[in-house]
Protein backbone atom coordinates (compact mmCIF):
# COMPACT_ATOMS: atom_id res chain seq x y z
CA UNK A 1 0.00 0.00 0.00
CA UNK A 2 1.18 3.02 -0.95
CA UNK A 3 1.38 6.13 1.83
CA UNK A 4 0.25 9.69 1.33
CA UNK A 5 3.78 11.12 1.03
CA UNK A 6 4.03 9.55 -2.65
CA UNK A 7 1.08 11.48 -3.89
CA UNK A 8 3.13 14.22 -6.19
CA UNK A 9 3.41 18.21 -5.32
CA UNK A 10 1.55 18.23 -9.09
CA UNK A 11 -1.31 16.13 -7.39
CA UNK A 12 -1.62 18.52 -4.56
CA UNK A 13 -1.76 21.27 -7.20
CA UNK A 14 -4.25 20.44 -9.10
CA UNK A 15 -6.14 19.60 -5.90
CA UNK A 16 -6.46 23.45 -5.43
CA UNK A 17 -6.45 24.43 -8.54
CA UNK A 18 -9.83 22.49 -8.94
CA UNK A 19 -11.69 24.12 -6.82
CA UNK A 20 -9.96 28.17 -6.94
CA UNK A 21 -11.41 31.00 -7.20
CA UNK A 22 -14.91 30.39 -6.81
CA UNK A 23 -17.90 32.74 -5.47
CA UNK A 24 -16.54 32.61 -1.91
CA UNK A 25 -13.13 31.18 -1.58
CA UNK A 26 -10.25 33.21 -1.77
CA UNK A 27 -7.31 30.93 -1.57
CA UNK A 28 -5.96 28.07 -0.24
CA UNK A 29 -3.38 25.67 0.72
CA UNK A 30 -2.82 21.97 1.54
CA UNK A 31 -0.43 21.56 4.55
CA UNK A 32 1.45 18.84 6.76
CA UNK A 33 2.82 18.92 10.21
CA UNK A 34 5.90 17.37 8.88
CA UNK A 35 8.58 18.54 6.19
CA UNK A 36 7.64 19.95 3.40
CA UNK A 37 4.95 21.58 5.13
CA UNK A 38 3.62 23.25 2.29
CA UNK A 39 2.37 20.93 -0.61
CA UNK A 40 0.88 22.97 -2.23
CA UNK A 41 -1.45 26.89 -2.25
CA UNK A 42 -3.45 28.67 -4.43
CA UNK A 43 -0.90 30.64 -6.79
CA UNK A 44 -2.80 33.96 -6.79
CA UNK A 45 -3.17 33.99 -3.38
CA UNK A 46 -1.06 34.46 0.03
CA UNK A 47 -1.32 31.46 2.03
CA UNK A 48 1.86 30.23 -0.11
CA UNK A 49 3.76 32.56 2.03
CA UNK A 50 2.63 30.16 5.05
CA UNK A 51 5.62 29.78 7.61
CA UNK A 52 7.03 26.42 9.34
CA UNK A 53 6.82 28.15 12.56
CA UNK A 54 2.85 29.19 11.41
CA UNK A 55 2.30 25.83 10.78
CA UNK A 56 3.35 24.17 13.87
CA UNK A 57 1.41 26.35 15.40
CA UNK A 58 -1.62 25.90 13.73
CA UNK A 59 -1.43 22.38 13.71
CA UNK A 60 0.25 21.95 17.42
CA UNK A 61 -1.80 19.43 19.57
CA UNK A 62 -0.10 20.97 23.23
CA UNK A 63 -1.44 24.04 24.61
CA UNK A 64 -4.62 24.54 21.96
CA UNK A 65 -6.28 26.63 24.24
CA UNK A 66 -3.63 29.27 24.28
CA UNK A 67 -4.52 30.18 20.60
CA UNK A 68 -8.11 31.50 21.41
CA UNK A 69 -6.17 33.84 23.77
CA UNK A 70 -3.30 34.75 21.65
CA UNK A 71 -4.44 33.98 18.07
CA UNK A 72 -1.92 32.92 15.50
CA UNK A 73 -0.69 34.06 12.19
CA UNK A 74 -1.38 32.96 8.81
CA UNK A 75 1.25 33.66 6.08
CA UNK A 76 2.03 36.94 8.27
CA UNK A 77 -1.91 38.05 8.47
CA UNK A 78 -3.35 38.24 12.49
CA UNK A 79 -5.92 35.75 12.88
CA UNK A 80 -8.34 35.63 15.76
CA UNK A 81 -9.60 31.70 16.50
CA UNK A 82 -13.38 31.19 16.70
CA UNK A 83 -14.06 27.64 16.91
CA UNK A 84 -11.33 24.99 16.90
CA UNK A 85 -12.53 21.06 16.44
CA UNK A 86 -9.70 20.23 14.61
CA UNK A 87 -8.76 16.72 16.60
CA UNK A 88 -12.07 15.98 17.70
CA UNK A 89 -12.94 12.57 16.28
CA UNK A 90 -15.53 12.90 13.37
CA UNK A 91 -15.72 16.96 13.15
CA UNK A 92 -11.89 17.60 12.47
CA UNK A 93 -11.93 21.60 11.84
CA UNK A 94 -11.27 24.77 13.04
CA UNK A 95 -12.56 28.21 12.23
CA UNK A 96 -10.97 31.85 12.26
CA UNK A 97 -11.23 35.07 11.02
CA UNK A 98 -8.43 37.25 9.90
CA UNK A 99 -7.87 40.42 12.08
CA UNK A 100 -7.88 44.13 11.39
CA UNK A 101 -7.01 43.94 7.20
CA UNK A 102 -7.51 47.24 5.37
CA UNK A 103 -9.54 44.73 3.15
CA UNK A 104 -11.64 43.35 5.79
CA UNK A 105 -11.87 40.37 7.31
CA UNK A 106 -11.88 36.87 6.31
CA UNK A 107 -13.48 33.50 7.41
CA UNK A 108 -10.92 30.73 7.19
CA UNK A 109 -11.26 27.00 7.78
CA UNK A 110 -8.99 24.19 8.13
CA UNK A 111 -9.91 21.00 7.48
CA UNK A 112 -8.24 17.25 8.26
CA UNK A 113 -7.85 15.28 5.37
CA UNK A 114 -5.87 11.99 6.44
CA UNK A 115 -2.24 13.03 7.60
CA UNK A 116 -2.93 16.84 5.34
CA UNK A 117 -4.77 19.83 6.44
CA UNK A 118 -6.61 21.99 3.96
CA UNK A 119 -6.83 26.05 4.22
CA UNK A 120 -9.34 27.71 3.07
CA UNK A 121 -10.28 31.51 2.92
CA UNK A 122 -12.86 32.95 2.33
CA UNK A 123 -13.18 36.45 -0.09
CA UNK A 124 -14.32 39.38 2.03
CA UNK A 125 -18.17 39.24 3.07
CA UNK A 126 -18.85 35.22 2.77
CA UNK A 127 -19.52 33.90 6.07
CA UNK A 128 -17.73 30.76 8.37
CA UNK A 129 -20.95 28.76 7.82
CA UNK A 130 -21.02 28.90 4.01
CA UNK A 131 -17.06 28.48 3.62
CA UNK A 132 -17.41 25.36 6.02
CA UNK A 133 -19.42 23.85 3.52
CA UNK A 134 -17.16 24.65 0.58
CA UNK A 135 -14.31 23.59 2.44
CA UNK A 136 -15.94 20.11 3.43
CA UNK A 137 -17.07 19.95 -0.49
CA UNK A 138 -13.51 19.96 -1.19
CA UNK A 139 -12.05 17.82 1.81
CA UNK A 140 -14.33 14.95 0.75
CA UNK A 141 -13.22 15.18 -3.06
CA UNK A 142 -9.80 15.10 -2.29
CA UNK A 143 -10.17 12.10 0.69
CA UNK A 144 -11.45 10.41 -2.28
CA UNK A 145 -8.63 11.60 -4.82
CA UNK A 146 -5.99 10.17 -2.12
CA UNK A 147 -8.22 7.08 -1.87
CA UNK A 148 -7.89 6.37 -5.50
CA UNK A 149 -4.31 7.50 -5.80
CA UNK A 150 -3.38 5.46 -2.96
CA UNK A 151 -5.44 2.14 -4.43
CA UNK A 152 -3.65 2.35 -7.95
CA UNK A 153 -0.33 3.36 -7.43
Amino acid sequence: MQCIEDISEEAWQNYINLFLPTEMCGDAAIITNSPPWLLASYPDGNLFQLTQEEIQILLGREEREKLFLQGLTLAGTKCLLIRDNLYTEGNNTMDLRTKGQSRGSQAVTVVQIESVYLVVMGLKGTEGGPLNLKAFEMATYIREAILQHMTHV
